[in-house]
């Protein structure tokens, strides 16, 4: 017997990721101290956070993240799509995943509150998915940043997006 999953039409209504990542601020229900106490919002937060742990600039902090908001939405809203997410963007991606209260928040309010597992495989694919996926996240009405896709274009973070809650 096989399942068949329809992908989840989120309304965010905007698919700017700097609001769509604030907008889970309303969510964050654990640690609140810890996350609010600066008095950031949750964009610069995780700014912050990334520029904290990664020798960057903020423009590059700003570019990764948000792209990392697009690849994690996407992989909710259309979880048939078969994704992959590059080295360098991945670092966003991990920057929400190490913020649980943050993390926890997407997910109530993109994705029911169902989390999606981060469990990597060890060996990096280089069948040119990253650079497939910058194409979906354009068919899933975003404006994916082409130069941080294509510096990692055919060597994908080892992940499984094939498992329906995994991203």
């Amino acid at each position: 017997m096989s399942t068949v999953l329809e992908p989840r039409t989120v309304s965010t209504g905007t698919r700017d990721p700097r609001e769509l990542l604030n907008a889970v601020q309303p969510q964050v229900k654990h640690l609140t101290i810890n996350v609010f106490d600066s008095g950031m919002t949750l964009w610069d937060r995780e700014i912050a956070l990334l520029l904290r742990d990664n020798e960057m600039v903020r423009d590059m902090a700003e570019r990764i993240l948000g792209n990392a908001v697009m690849y994690m939405l996407t992989s909710i809203e259309r979880p048939d799509w078969h994704l992959g997410v590059g080295k360098l963007v991945d670092k966003g991606v991990h920057q929400i995943y190490l913020d649980t209260p943050v993390l926890f928040a997407f997910f109530a309010t993109y994705n029911s509150g169902e989390f999606k597992h981060h469990a990597p495989f060890i060996q990096r694919r280089r069948d040119g998915i990253v650079l497939r996926t910058a194409d979906m996240l354009r068919a899933n009405g975003f404006e994916p940043d082409g130069e941080l896709w294509a510096v990692d274009g055919a060597e994908c973070s080892p992940c499984d997006n094939m498992v329906p809650d995994s991203h």
